[in-house]
């Protein structure tokens, strides 16, 4: 992912040149040296399963974690060991980038799907509940680009992205035209220092495999702005935030506020009925 030929996401090694161990460290290596070797231009996803059930980090690493903090909860200190398993492999990473002297015109993208499992021992900071379910601390995931050169070191920004923004994002550093009626939006600019506000744009959530939880039936976010309108249940009623006064989300003001939630249940009806109009499932 890159402005120009020759450009990469993720770059690891020479194939037989440099030794790597078994698994995902060795296939990028083999994967990204063949193009790297041959200058070519490529797009690398590399998607790591941890720290996903189950959670098994090697014993090295979970008695890194256990010395540095003997007081641990054994499910957090199995978590925080694995977590930091899979950060040592991004670093590798990123070291191989500099020592192929492609990271100056490589963009790294580092992102999660959801948020915590908070029965696992995760950790979702100031956000309200984790994965399944539709408050912010299932929606809001880390994100992290790196760039030499492009990217200021250190920088941060509060501008709101999406998992499908990446592809709008990589097609606008790669100088590829962005197909049409895509909903993607590209945060290049944001990533290269500007400071323009970004476009505005209502935000949907929708979760449908709940199993027997569910019934069959789906929840939903709705986000406009600072306003956030939710359904964490199939079977509870709407709760209405504002993100801005109250983002851990604790204060529901669905019967104080009339007005907003008139416009938001609005907004989220049309969405639905969009998403029912999509054939999720495959005809019987």
């Amino acid at each position: 992912m890159g402005p120009t030929p020759g450009s990469h996401l993720f770059g690891r090694g020479w194939r037989n040149e440099i030794s790597w161990p078994g698994g995902t460290s060795a296939k990028t290596a083999g994967y990204l040296g063949e193009r790297a070797r041959n200058k070519e231009p490529f797009f690398l996803y590399l998607a790591y399963n941890a720290p996903h059930d189950p959670i098994q980090p090697p014993p090295e690493w979970l008695a890194r974690v256990r010395q540095r903090e003997p007081q641990m909860d054994a499910k957090r200190a199995n978590l925080v060991a694995l977590i930091e398993h899979l950060d040592d492999g991004i670093g590798e990473v990123l070291s191989m980038l500099d020592h192929l002297g492609l990271a100056s015109n490589t963009l790294v993208i580092f992102t999660s799907d959801n948020g915590g499992v908070l029965a696992n021992g995760a950790n979702n900071g100031p956000w309200r509940s984790g994965k399944g379910h539709v408050y912010e601390g299932g929606l809001r995931v880390p994100g992290a680009a790196r760039w030499p050169g492009v990217i200021a070191g250190g920088s941060e920004t509060r501008r709101m992205t999406l998992t499908m923004d990446i592809f709008a994002t990589a097609c606008a550093a790669a100088g590829v035209r962005l197909p049409a009626n895509v909903d993607a939006v590209s945060f290049l600019p944001t990533l290269q220092g500007s400071k323009e506000p970004e476009a505005r744009r209502d935000l949907y959530f929708v979760r449908r495999e709940g199993g027997t939880a569910y019934g069959g039936k789906t929840i939903e976010a709705y986000r406009r702005g600072d306003w956030k309108l939710l359904q964490d249940s199939p079977f509870a009623p709407l709760e209405l935030y504002n993100l801005e006064a109250d983002p851990g989300e604790k204060t529901n003001l669905a019967g104080q506020r009339e007005k907003n939630l008139n416009e938001m249940m609005d907004a989220l009806r049309r969405q639905i009925q969009i998403g029912g109009r999509v054939g999720w499932q495959p005809p019987r």
